[in-house]
C-alpha cells in the first residue's frame, strides 16, 4: 500500500498516522467541521472534511469515507478503534471499492463480534466459559430459569454491546423482574437491541485478557495478557502486563493463551484481536467476549513484546508478509498505562471543558498517547480522555514507580482565556490516579474488578481537580456576552447571562453534558 485513509479521529489516528509514516505510506486524515482545528488534522499528509454536525454525517458515513478514499488513491483504510471498527457492513463496502479494509473480515466480525454466536463458537471448540444462558433470553421467567441453574449472583448483559450498557447485577429472584426491564430499555436505547443474556456474577473477579495476531489462514501467534481489572463504571482506567492474578497461576495463562490462539485460528481471524476472559481467585478462567479490533490499550503488549501491532496490520493488509512464529516472540519486563480524563473523580462522569496548559512528564520508558498538543479544549461530542500514559520496568515494581514520578510531573493547569481574562480549566482524574498508584492493594498486585470501590479514599470528597462547573458556566457566559460585539456590554452584564445559564443546566440536572 502507498496510501491509506484513517477512518478516525484523536489520539489513535495520530497514532496509526506515525506508523504508516515510518513505512513510507502516506495518509489521509478525516475529520469533522467540530474538529478543524484538532491535532490529529495536521497528522495527515491530507486532511479532508466530512461535511455535517452529526456522527451518522461524519465518522460513521460509510459511502462518504468510501468516496474520499477513491478519490484521493487510498489504497486501504485504517478504521482504530471505536467508530466503523467492528461493523462487518464498512469491511464489505470497502471490499466492494476495492480497497483494503486494514483489520479481521466481515465474517469474523459477525461470529464474535455477536455476543450469542461468539458463545456458541467457543463452547463447540472447547473453551470454558461463564456459566449462563446458551443464548439471548427473551422473557423474564426464561432468565430466571437460567439464573437458577447459575446460582445468584448473575449478571444480564446486553447480547449487542458492551461497556457496561445494559447491565444488571442480579443477587437473587426478587430483583430479576426490575433488572431485566431495565437493562433491555438500556440496551435497545444504546444499540438498537434489546436482547439480554444470563451470565453468572463471578465474585473477585480479575478481567485478563489475551492479545493475539491472526493472519487469516488459521495461523495465529499470542502477544501476552493485559489485566485490565481496575476499572470505573465497566470502564477502564488501569490496564498492566504481565497479570498479577497470572503470575500467581501460571498454569492458568497457559491455558488462557492456548485457548485464545485456538479459537483466532478456527474462524480463520485475520489482523489484531483481543479475548476477554475472567479470572476467579483459585485461578479458574472463563471466556467473556472477543474485541475484533485494535484495543486502546495495546500499548501494554507492544512495551512487553516489542511488536508494533499497527505495523504488522499494515503489512498483513499489504500482502506477501508472514506471520513470525510464536517462538520468535520475546516477553520482557512489565509495563502499565493508565488513561487520564476529563472526568470528575467523584463519579467519574464527563467533565468537558477547556485546558489551559499541558505539562507533559519526561523520561526514558514512557510514552505519552494524545490528541492534544499543550492544550486544547475536551467537548461532549467525543469519549473525554485526554491521554493515555505508559510506562515499562524490568519489574513491575519498577514500572509502577516510573509511572509514579511521570503522573507527579503531569500537569494540566488553568490559564486566563477571553477578552476578560477568566481562569477557565476542566475536572480531570490526575489526582486519583495519583492516588490509585499509590494505593497498597495496587502495589501488591491486589487488583479485583470491585478495588475501586473497596477502597473509597480514591474517591475521597478531599479529592481536588474538581469539576469546576461554576466557572465553566461563567466562561460560558461570558462566551455568549463576547458574541454579541456590542461594546457597550459590560462583565456585570455577563452575570445575568450567567444565572440564565445556571438555571437552565440546574433545570436538566446534568450539568456536566452541556
Amino acid at each position: 500500500m502507498k496510501k491509506i485513509l484513517i477512518a478516525n479521529r484523536g489520539e489513535i489516528a495520530i497514532r496509526i498516522a506515525r506508523t504508516a509514516k515510518a513505512l513510507g505510506i502516506s495518509t489521509v486524515m478525516v475529520y469533522a467541521p467540530a474538529d478543524q482545528k484538532s491535532e490529529h488534522v495536521r497528522y495527515g499528509d491530507e486532511s479532508v472534511c466530512l461535511p455535517g454536525s452529526t456522527l451518522a454525517e461524519t465518522y460513521l458515513n460509510v459511502d462518504a469515507l468510501i468516496r474520499t478514499a477513491q478519490r484521493l488513491g487510498a489504497d486501504g483504510i485504517h478504521p482504530g478503534y471505536g467508530f466503523l471498527s467492528e461493523r462487518p457492513h464498512f469491511v464489505e463496502a470497502c471490499q466492494k471499492a476495492g480497497i483494503r479494509f486494514i483489520g479481521p473480515s466481515a465474517e469474523s466480525m459477525r461470529i464474535m463480534g455477536d455476543k450469542i454466536e461468539a458463545r456458541k463458537t467457543v463452547d463447540r471448540l472447547g473453551v470454558p466459559r461463564v456459566p449462563g444462558s446458551p443464548g439471548a433470553v427473551s422473557t423474564v421467567n426464561e432468565a430466571k430459569k437460567y439464573a437458577q441453574e447459575a446460582g445468584y449472583p448473575v449478571l444480564l448483559k446486553a447480547a449487542a454491546g458492551g461497556g457496561g450498557k445494559g447491565m444488571r447485577r442480579v443477587e437473587d429472584e426478587s430483583e430479576i423482574e426490575s433488572a431485566f426491564e431495565g437493562a433491555s430499555r438500556e440496551a435497545l436505547t444504546a444499540f438498537g437491541d434489546g436482547a439480554l443474556y444470563v451470565e453468572k456474577y463471578i465474585i473477585e473477579p480479575h478481567h485478563v485478557e489475551i492479545q493475539v495476531f491472526g493472519d487469516g489462514q488459521g495461523k495465529a501467534v499470542h502477544l501476552g495478557e493485559r489485566e485490565c481489572s481496575i476499572q470505573r463504571r465497566h470502564q477502564k482506567v488501569w490496564e498492566e502486563s504481565p497479570s498479577p492474578i497470572l503470575n500467581l497461576h501460571t498454569a492458568t495463562r497457559e491455558k488462557m493463551v492456548e485457548c485464545a490462539v485456538k479459537i483466532a485460528s478456527a474462524i480463520q481471524y485475520a489482523g489484531a484481536g483481543t479475548f476477554e476472559f475472567i479470572v476467579d481467585g483459585a485461578g479458574r478462567f472463563y471466556f467473556l467476549e472477543m474485541n475484533t479490533r485494535l484495543q486502546v490499550e495495546h500499548p501494554v503488549s507492544e512495551w512487553v513484546s516489542g511488536v508494533d501491532l499497527v505495523e504488522w496490520q499494515i503489512k498483513l493488509a499489504s500482502g506477501a508478509w508472514t506471520l513470525p512464529q510464536q517462538s520468535s516472540i520475546e516477553f520482557r519486563g512489565a509495563s502499565v498505562e493508565v488513561r487520564i480524563y476529563a472526568e470528575d473523580p467523584r463519579s467519574f462522569l464527563p467533565a468537558p471543558g477547556v485546558m489551559g496548559v499541558i505539562r507533559q512528564p519526561n523520561g526514558p520508558f514512557l510514552r505519552w498517547d494524545s490528541a492534544y498538543g499543550t492544550s486544547g479544549t475536551v467537548t461532549p461530542d467525543y469519549d473525554p480522555m485526554i491521554a493515555k500514559l505508559s510506562v515499562w520496568g524490568q519489574t513491575r515494581g519498577q514500572a509502577i514507580d516510573r509511572l509514579r514520578v511521570a503522573l507527579d510531573e503531569l500537569a494540566i493547569e488553568p490559564e486566563k482565556h477571553g477578552r476578560y481574562r477568566v481562569e477557565t480549566s476542566l475536572g480531570t482524574n490526575l489526582d486519583f490516579l495519583k492516588r490509585l498508584v499509590r494505593c497498597p492493594d495496587v502495589i501488591q498486585g491486589n487488583t479485583p474488578t470491585d478495588l475501586i470501590p473497596k477502597n473509597p479514599a480514591l474517591t475521597a470528597e478531599s479529592l481536588g481537580n474538581k469539576a469546576p462547573e461554576l466557572d465553566l458556566v461563567h466562561a460560558l457566559a461570558l462566551a455568549v456576552l463576547e458574541s454579541t460585539r456590542d461594546q457597550r456590554q459590560s462583565p456585570r452584564r455577563a452575570q445575568d447571562y450567567e444565572a440564565q445559564i445556571k438555571s437552565s443546566l440546574w433545570k436538566r440536572k446534568d450539568p456536566v453534558s452541556w
